[in-house]
């Protein structure tokens, strides 16, 4: 849960808009719109004004193992979305699709990740313009999850 709340806090300076995950926005899609894309979910969790709705075992969504939407439960609105991958990927994979590493200097016009470890010496890229935090396994070199969010949530 530290890892979680350490991401929280960096992702606090993030902007409002978020990168999409199969078609879900975090900040704009709603509860309907993720049941109507991936059916009934395998659990719903409703925790003081969040929703997570899951999907795992045979409910998993194609290429991964899990995936987890946070609702705002007043609002309906996706705010956060947590990715478990079913394939490998390797760093060099992130780094081609979502971008390098920032350069030490004046923030670049695309996507770069800031390396960053949680406080369990976890490392994860953090992609602030992206609204975009992956996590990776011990290895330090395959992918353990993937968090999408938005400024909200992060909040």
């Amino acid at each position: 849960m530290r890892t979680l709340a350490v991401v929280a806090l960096l992702l606090a300076t993030l902007p409002a808009a978020a990168k999409p995950w199969q078609g879900i926005e975090p900040g704009v899609s709603k509860r309907e719109d993720v049941i109507q894309k991936f059916n009934e979910p395998s659990r719903v969790v409703t925790n003081n004004d969040k929703e997570t709705i899951a999907y795992f075992g045979k409910e998993a969504i194609k290429g991964t193992t899990q995936a987890q939407f946070k609702v705002d439960t007043a609002t309906k609105i996706v705010e956060r979305i947590d990715v478990f991958p079913g394939p490998i990927i390797e760093k060099e994979t992130i780094e081609n699709s979502y971008g390098p590493a920032c350069p030490s200097g004046p923030a670049p016009a695309n996507p770069c990740y800031l390396k960053k470890m949680t406080e369990e010496f976890r490392t994860y890229f953090l992609y602030p313009k992206l609204g975009l935090a992956i996590f990776f396994n011990e290895d330090g070199k395959t992918v353990h999850s993937f968090i999408f969010t938005t400024l909200k949530a992060a909040k």
